[in-house]
């Protein structure tokens, strides 16, 4: 088999209110609306087209991880811990639900934040060897 996935296209979140949720990723995240009806909102969000799905209100995109914890699906990343301070700060001040700072035990720092429906997302001050290579970063 020659064929490899190339790259993710498309993630999938669950909110309650799809006009709501794109309204608040705008807002907090500088996402950019592409599209919007009663079901579904797609953004655009660092570089990844994001679809906020309608769904039933107990639902979230997190999941029990082995120590019992709710856990997040995906991280973004930042560039360095400058970065990341001031993205906590930003957050904070903005009174998102976000978690303290968190040295993890490797490389750089994390913290944890929801958006609305409760869906967590993880943030790291590293960035990728992958990404620094194809994209210019300053």
């Amino acid at each position: 088999m020659n064929e490899k996935l190339n790259r993710v296209g498309t993630v999938y979140i669950p909110v309650t209110d799809p006009d709501r949720s794109q309204k608040w990723y705008a807002q907090h995240l500088e996402a950019e609306l592409k599209y919007l009806d009663k079901e579904k909102a797609i953004v655009d969000l660092a570089g990844q087209s994001f679809f906020l799905l309608k769904s039933a209100a107990d639902q979230s995109a997190n999941f029990i991880d082995g120590a019992g914890k709710n856990h997040f699906i995906l991280t973004f990343e930042v560039d360095g811990e400058k970065a990341l301070t001031k993205l906590h700060e930003d957050f904070t001040r903005r009174k998102m639900p976000v978690g303290e700072i968190e040295d993890r035990g490797h490389a750089g720092k994390n913290f944890v934040f929801a958006d609305p429906d409760g869906n967590l997302f993880d943030v790291w001050s590293e960035l990728s060897p992958a990404f620094k290579k194809t994209q210019i970063v300053n």
